[in-house]
């Protein structure tokens, strides 16, 4: 390709608007992309305060009004937002004379204007999966359950590849779907080091002091309050770490289950040992996970554990469960130590197995850094991403449909 390759990402979530992975993902994907030579345009929902349009970090942003028509559901809302979204998406590439290469939609909230996209401008489409309904859900129950996974289903039918996050995202995207193998990439999520390093002048004890007393260990959990984060099973565990360590647990984070979880804690006594913070700005999270002497990832279902990655980026040590993309990121008892899902019997084992043991817990530390480096680097990830555009486009090149 004689020009500069460009790729038009469709997200409904974009800084500043973060309601989960999906969000930092694509903002650290397509600055990095940017770096290594691909022009990005990414195409988003509009958020109060945000510019309808801006350049950051070489990334084209787009801003397109979610909001115009009034909207009974969530479902609802999605098909008007994504009807908004192909207009102004296709209007855009219309003022770029249709200088779009690859069109790149993240997860089934874009899957109708990523796939319109497509079929007007007969390009190719790549869909990144972060998550399944099924996984979510634990099976389909409702119809409005099986809505978004026959969306999920169409999108990755229409999608040239599908990129997952992990391997074990792979196994379950092609059993979930039906898909062939061939049409499948693994490319791993990644955390930026360096917004973990800023800030070094910081007094972390008088910080830390918001959060919990000097003689008590810190405990973390940063994670959507929902069930299969698994924050319940954390709760659980909570007497029987107690047992025999002095900690206070810090839950980052807000949902459904954070009442009731409130209240199984009122019910216990322990009220004064465990803080719900609900949601927090990134820099004090982020500072939480600096000094936090633990950080738990108790997930039930779980594509891919980016907390588990920022916790290593930190320098926490990291107790998860053994399932999903997360029993990839951790070795056991080498840079963590993974515990049997729900079963607070086993969180609580290994929670206390770090905190008994400071010397085993920083060594396990510095192992589990040392591989983020080698491994969840993102600016290797935007390469590999790259380099399936470009073994794409190879394709796409010999096809009909050029």
């Amino acid at each position: 390709m004689t020009r500069e390759l460009t790729v038009m990402m469709l997200t409904w979530e974009f800084p500043p608007r973060i309601i989960g992975g999906i969000s930092p993902h694509v903002y650290h994907l397509s600055k990095n992309l940017a770096k290594n030579g691909v022009k990005v345009c990414v195409v988003t929902c509009d958020f109060p305060g945000a510019p309808q349009h801006e350049v950051v970090d070489g990334v084209e942003v787009f801003r397109i009004d979610s909001y115009k028509n009034p909207s009974p559901d969530f479902a609802t809302w999605v098909y008007l937002m994504n009807v908004n979204m192909q207009k102004e998406a296709a209007a855009l590439v219309n003022r770029l004379n249709g200088r779009v290469d690859i069109f790149h939609a993240h997860d089934w909230l874009v899957a109708n204007a990523g796939i319109g996209l497509k079929h007007v401008f007969r390009k190719p489409l790549l869909a990144t999966i972060h998550s399944t309904e099924v996984g979510r859900r634990n099976g389909l129950h409702f119809d409005y359950e099986r809505m978004i996974h026959e969306t999920e289903a169409w999108l990755t039918y229409e999608a040239w590849k599908v990129i997952c996050c992990s391997n074990y995202m792979v196994s379950h995207v092609r059993w979930a779907f039906g898909l062939p193998e061939d049409k499948l990439v693994m490319i791993p999520n990644g955390v930026n080091l360096q917004e973990y390093t800023r800030n070094k002048n910081i007094n972390f004890s008088r910080f830390r002091k918001k959060f919990a007393s000097p003689k008590e260990k810190i405990v973390l959990f940063v994670g959507r309050l929902v069930y299969e984060k698994g924050v319940h099973v954390l709760i659980n565990a909570v007497p029987r770490i107690l047992e025999k360590v002095n900690a206070k647990f810090v839950i980052v984070g807000n949902g459904y289950m954070k009442e009731p979880l409130s209240n199984l804690i009122n019910g216990m006594g322990l009220a004064h040992k465990v803080m719900f913070t609900g949601f927090v700005d990134d820099e004090t999270l982020k500072n939480l996970q600096r000094c936090a002497d633990v950080c738990v990832v108790s997930s039930l279902f779980e594509p891919f554990g980016i907390v588990a990655l920022e916790a290593m980026a930190a320098r926490s040590p990291v107790v998860v469960s053994d399932t999903g993309g997360l029993a990839e990121i951790i070795d056991h008892d080498v840079t963590g130590v993974k515990v049997h899902p729900e079963n607070p019997d086993s969180l609580a084992w290994g929670i206390k197995k770090v905190l008994l043991d400071e010397k085993h817990a920083n060594w396990l530390t510095n192992n589990a850094h040392r591989k983020m480096l080698e491994k969840y680097d993102w600016n290797k990830i935007s390469r590999q991403t790259k380099d399936v555009y470009e073994a794409v486009l190879k394709e796409y090149s010999k096809s009909f449909w050029t």
